[in-house]
């Protein structure tokens, strides 16, 4: 009778323990449903197109970046990256639509560092921050700037460019891709440098730029290998100098700056991707992830080589940390050289 008795006080304490693990189970598994449809969206990604805004005309070296990028990383995802070029605005029409844009992935930007370091230090109000409102993808290429003159110009040299602008002050002109670029702020350091008065005429990027200073509109121009290279080859732009420490292996007959006579005229640019702040860390991790296979493929660091600029990768912890090294040393040089947006 007394162990019947246990028996039966027993029994409810099991159904209960039962129960518990039941509902433990059960809330186990709606947990699991909450948590799939998560889970599968980012193993997905992506599962449409993906917008590659570039904050330059077609046809500069951002573009061409973006180019170069966009086609074999759609065959890496699996959809199509689609490049849109938004130039104008130093960046800024580019930086303001995908700092506004859904942080899913699907946009993204391809931006030129002048734009990116150095248009925040020279404008006032911005309406995009540029460490803020971008997450950090990977950089795609770094490359030297190279000074060219029109065909006509009676100048072979830097030393013959300095003296002639100083024998004709005022006449001379240079093209840039928009006002507060790269372009624009080491040629005006060359002017501070070398004491010239060379004017500024800003473009929408470089294509037009270049375009203009073909047919002679313009005078000279600074900015990197790639658009210039057939140009050069063509003998319808004089390279003058590179701006950087050694020579290029692709324009072997170009002078590096020390050898110029201007050791400090030391100006690269580099060309990144980045994502809408707030971007998922597991989508900016696949798409820096693909980006490096194709960056470490010979095909694409030979085609670098071949337009004078390099296949630097850097992840997006690195490309954060370079980023805020630049604004750092920019923002002591445009103090130092005394430069203005116009």
């Amino acid at each position: 009778m007394k162990q019947a008795l246990q028996r039966i006080a027993a029994k409810p304490t099991t159904t209960f323990a039962n129960r518990r693990k039941a509902v433990a189970a059960t809330l186990a598994a709606l947990g699991a449903a909450w948590l799939a449809p998560s889970a599968l969206a980012q193993d997905a990604y992506p599962s449409r197109p993906v917008t590659l805004v570039v904050s330059a005309a077609a046809g500069g070296t951002t573009d061409i970046a973006a180019r170069m990028i966009s086609e074999p990383l759609s065959k890496a995802l699996g959809q199509p990256v689609v490049v849109d070029n938004k130039p104008g605005g130093n960046g800024g029409i580019a930086a303001q639509l995908v700092a506004r844009a859904k942080p899913d992935g699907y946009t993204l930007m391809l931006q030129y560092s002048g734009f990116h370091v150095i248009t925040p230090l020279l404008m006032k109000n911005l309406s995009w921050d540029p460490v803020k409102d971008f997450a950090p993808v990977a950089n795609i290429l770094s490359a030297p700037q190279v000074l060219v003159v029109r065909q006509n110009l009676p100048v072979k040299s830097l030393k013959e460019l300095v003296a002639y602008a100083k024998a004709n002050p005022d006449k001379l002109n240079y093209a840039s891709s928009g006002n507060g670029s790269l372009q624009h702020v080491s040629t005006e350091l060359l002017n501070q440098m070398a004491g010239t008065r060379i004017a500024h005429v800003p473009y929408k990027g470089t294509g037009p730029a270049i375009t203009d200073l073909l047919g002679g509109t313009v005078d000279l121009t600074m900015t990197t290998p790639p658009p210039l290279m057939g140009h050069i080859a063509a003998g319808k732009l004089r390279p003058l100098v590179v701006t950087s420490k050694t020579r290029l292996p692709s324009l072997k007959d170009v002078p590096s700056a020390p050898e110029a006579g201007s050791p400090d005229l030391d100006v690269s640019s580099w060309f990144a991707m980045y994502a809408p702040a707030g971007t998922p860390k597991a989508v900016v991790d696949k798409l820096a992830g693909e980006i490096e296979k194709i960056m470490r493929t010979e095909a694409f660091r030979k085609k670098a080589e071949e337009l004078g600029a390099e296949a630097k990768y850097m992840n997006p912890q690195q490309l954060a940390q370079y980023q805020k090294a630049e604004l750092a040393r920019w923002g002591k040089v445009i103090k130092s050289a005394d430069i203005h947006a116009e």
